[in-house]
């Protein structure tokens, strides 16, 4: 039986296999601490979409994890993603406003400035050392940029970001040691300590109501919309939420094609098929391997009986991959004609508020980056985070070709 107390080896290089058993097994998998995993395409979008029965408030679970009163705690049970209406609206439809076909339009340029400049010093980069990283070189200096130009943090400022980043994500792992439960408190305090200063500044001198996220914010604060703490701790999310996952999706991207040469010779033939291709990489390698729901009431769930506050872990990596959703499931297509059914952003009331973002930077950072080097080539030895939770490489050694 699958723990997730008890990683068997060889799991976070291949996760796959383990989730295929997943799919063969019982629907709704007991775990030894009372919780249950869900794999199945279709009860994962069911639960996404009952929010009454499915909650996704976080403070009886994270309470023992963390502790109350720590930083981990206010932030993981402050922030959007675990919480449940009122907060969850309130805080979505400001970020939503501000995320507005027109605010995203208008961040087009200056990512395509942004990939522009990283390729250019990729490229003087090969020429002198031969092997680049394209993590730390590339894919991980991408949403920093636009995330920090997202909230209009000034650019000599931005250097800890990915590190507070890291760590707070890190702290959502099922089993923590001490060392990174005091990172990951840690970085929360100096993250929320940085972004009181920026507040205060921004306050002073508010910029376009229009397409400043944190303006915007600040204006939801001063209307008594959102307290202090909400404002800051969700000021952390959109940080590092927009951050993680893109990097992990432009890396995991550019090593499925160069793992699958025939489809990245098609993508390079064919860049019509771009955003196909994204959503191929969204389904397979999905950024986001698991979630979590925790029962507000005694439910059946596909015939099996759970308690009430029985905590939930859904698998989002094996639904992304269920044969009985898409044909073929372990084969990377990237005209693979469902793909856009992936969970990989979610589903109902708490989607990805960010998803149209993600995919813009995905799609033209493989976009320019296949243009620019269609023939580079990866080397043996890159290294997958050791997190169940969240899936990408640490680092990506590779030698380009600009011919």
């Amino acid at each position: 039986m699958f723990d997730l107390s008890r990683i068997p080896d060889g799991f976070f290089e291949n996760p796959y296999p383990f989730y295929k058993d997943l799919l063969e097994g019982p629907s709704v998998l007991p775990q030894n601490d009372g919780s249950v995993i869900v794999s199945k395409h279709a009860l994962l979008n069911l639960i996404y979409k009952d929010v009454n029965t499915f909650v996704s408030d976080k403070k009886l679970a994270f309470s023992p994890k963390f502790g109350v009163g720590s930083a981990l705690f206010e932030h993981h049970t402050t922030s959007l993603v675990f919480n449940d209406p009122p907060l969850h609206t309130r805080v979505r439809k400001i970020m939503t406003a501000a995320l507005n076909p027109r605010a995203i339009q208008g961040m087009k340029e200056g990512l395509e400035a942004t990939v522009i400049a990283l390729l250019d010093e990729l490229e003087l980069k090969s020429t002198k050392t031969q092997e680049i990283d394209l993590i730390d070189d590339y894919a991980s200096k991408i949403p920093i940029q636009i995330i920090g130009n997202l909230l209009a943090i000034p650019m000599e400022e931005r250097e800890p970001l990915r590190d507070w980043s890291l760590a707070i994500l890190g702290a959502l792992e099922p089993n923590l040691t001490s060392s990174q439960l005091e990172k990951g408190n840690a970085a929360v305090c100096e993250f929320k300590n940085y972004l009181k200063g920026l507040v205060s500044r921004r306050k002073k001198a508010p910029k376009d109501l229009e397409t400043d996220v944190l303006t915007r914010l600040i204006r939801a604060q001063d209307n008594q919309e959102l307290s202090e703490t909400e404002l800051l701790q969700n000021c952390i999310f959109i940080l590092n939420a927009g951050h993680e996952t893109t990097t992990n999706l432009i890396g995991s991207a550019l090593h499925m094609l160069w793992s699958n040469p025939k489809q990245k010779a098609l993508l390079v033939a064919h860049p019509n098929l771009i955003d196909t291709a994204v959503e191929e990489v969204l389904r397979t390698q999905s950024p986001n391997q698991f979630g979590n729901r925790q029962t507000s009431k005694q439910i059946k769930l596909d015939g099996v009986l759970l308690d009430k506050d029985t905590l939930i872990h859904l698998c989002i990596g094996a639904a992304n991959r269920d044969p009985d959703v898409f044909p073929k499931p372990d084969e990377f297509d990237i005209q693979r004609t469902n793909a856009k059914r992936h969970l990989g952003f979610s589903a109902g009331p708490h989607t990805c508020v960010g998803l149209t973002l993600a995919r813009l930077e995905a799609k033209i950072a493989l976009e320019s980056f296949l243009h620019r080097f269609p023939n580079y080539t990866l080397f043996e030895g890159a290294e997958i985070s050791p997190r169940i939770r969240f899936r990408g490489f640490l680092n990506l050694p590779a030698t380009l070709d600009p011919t």
